[in-house]
């Protein structure tokens, strides 16, 4: 457990405790594979977001435990999705769903746990709630779309990259932030800055992953180095290649785009290094997580004011 999950130790444990139950059904498979991806463990920084917010904001009522949960099942619903979608093998270190069960089944639990979130999502009876976190994933939804028609395409530009990272990943996290806001009852200028907040962190973790794409290692990262380049993703260190770039590099990296696979992944990581593309990376990343430090300081001073602040700390400096 990481220091700023301490600062909502006791919330924490419950929103672990909400997950498990949650996830009983009468079909053993839907609980199999369920418990499977929940002892996979994870930061759980989502959820994390959820609970820190609300008591940031001065909350003390238990409605945060159960947004929390819907988050996480969201989240976790995309990425059995996107295991699917990606053919990946490994994830957090383990065999992802698809890997061990199937697509099939991997793609209907992860319908389950959607509309799981929903059932719960009910139950808050928050009007405004629903509504967020309905457009929510719907705009998550958009952004997986667009990942998949970028796949291959070494056109995309990172106007195209930004846009699709901001609704597959930083969307949710925004989502997170605003709607403990909500449930805490803060006012709309804080719930505004804190989704902001959200915003930012988002973009910062997403920045930081599609660079440790290329300069981290299997054993820390929880899967393998360069499963962007075999999926053909376009990701910012790749684009910044395309762009500025000697020809033959540039060459090489479209190549690799339009065809996927490992076979170059030695000299198109050389190609990344020698154009300063993870540098690059990283600092647009700085960039957001200084924005979402700025946008606390709606926040009163608070242990879990400064666990957001250390959190998006966090975000930048991680190696996995």
């Amino acid at each position: 457990m990481l220091p700023f999950h301490q600062v909502v130790r006791t919330d924490f444990e419950a929103v672990n405790a909400r997950i498990i139950a949650e996830l009983h059904s009468d079909v053993a498979l839907v609980e199999n594979i369920g418990h499977y991806l929940v002892e996979a463990g994870g930061k759980r920084l989502r959820p994390l977001l959820v609970l820190l917010t609300a008591r940031a904001c001065g909350y003390r009522g238990e409605d945060h435990i159960a947004m929390a949960t819907i988050v996480e099942f969201i989240h976790t619903a995309t990425l059995l999705h996107d295991d699917v979608v990606d053919t990946s093998e490994l994830r957090r270190g383990r065999a992802t769903a698809n890997a061990r069960w199937g697509n099939a089944p991997s793609v209907l639990v992860g319908d389950f746990l959607y509309s799981r979130a929903f059932q719960i999502m009910v139950a808050l009876a928050n009007m405004q709630v629903m509504r967020i976190m309905a457009d929510t994933t719907n705009i998550i939804s958009e952004g997986e779309v667009q990942q998949l028609v970028n796949a291959g395409n070494p056109e995309a530009t990172e106007a195209t990259y930004l846009e699709v990272i901001r609704k597959k990943t930083a969307q949710l996290f925004e989502a997170a932030a605003r709607t403990a806001a909500v449930i805490a009852g803060a006012p709309g200028n804080a719930q505004t800055q804190l989704a902001s907040y959200g915003h930012h962190l988002g973009m910062a973790f997403q920045l930081v992953d599609d660079a440790l794409d290329y300069s981290g290692d299997a054993t820390s990262l929880g899967k393998n180095a360069g499963d962007d380049l075999a999926e053909g993703k376009p990701t910012l260190p790749l684009i910044q290649v395309l762009k500025k770039g000697t020809p033959e590099q540039a060459a090489l990296v479209r190549d690799a785009i339009e065809n996927g696979g490992l076979d170059r992944l030695e000299p198109v990581i050389a190609a990344i290094e020698d154009c300063g593309a993870i540098e690059y990376t990283l600092d647009m990343a700085k960039g957001h997580v200084q924005k979402a430090e700025a946008c606390l300081a709606t926040l009163p001073p608070s242990d879990e004011k400064t666990a957001l602040a250390d959190l998006a700390r966090f975000a930048l400096n991680r190696s996995s």
